[in-house]
């Protein structure tokens, strides 16, 4: 099952979905506020993606932070931060299950989805 992670409301997101019920793709949405995250399966993602391409620097979230816990940043920091702000990952994450994508792009949609 193809699974798309990210926060409703987000642009990106919407852009997104708008993809996938245009090419008819079957997919599960997992809302990272509303539907939560394990601590195991972000460390999965941070093994695969790696933390720096996960955290997302360019949102509100990361500018309301303190400038404590933005300077210094490092693999556990970083994770600590996403579990407490979950909208602090970048978006979208397509899962195919197989495969992970970070961000939106339809010639890698189309690249992995057909």
């Amino acid at each position: 099952m193809i699974t798309l992670y990210g926060i409703t409301n987000c642009d990106t997101i919407k852009r997104a979905r708008r993809w996938l019920a245009l090419h008819g793709v079957d997919y599960r949405f997992h809302d990272y506020r509303k539907d939560g995250l394990t601590e195991t399966q972000l460390r999965a993602w941070v093994d695969e993606l790696g933390w720096d391409a996960l955290l997302n620097r360019r949102g509100t979230t990361w500018r309301t932070l303190p400038d404590a816990a933005r300077e210094g940043i490092d693999q556990e920091s970083a994770i600590h931060i996403m579990l407490e702000h979950p909208s602090s990952i970048r978006r979208p994450l397509l899962d195919t299950g197989e495969t992970r994508a970070l961000g939106f792009s339809e010639s890698t949609y189309t690249e992995l989805l057909g």
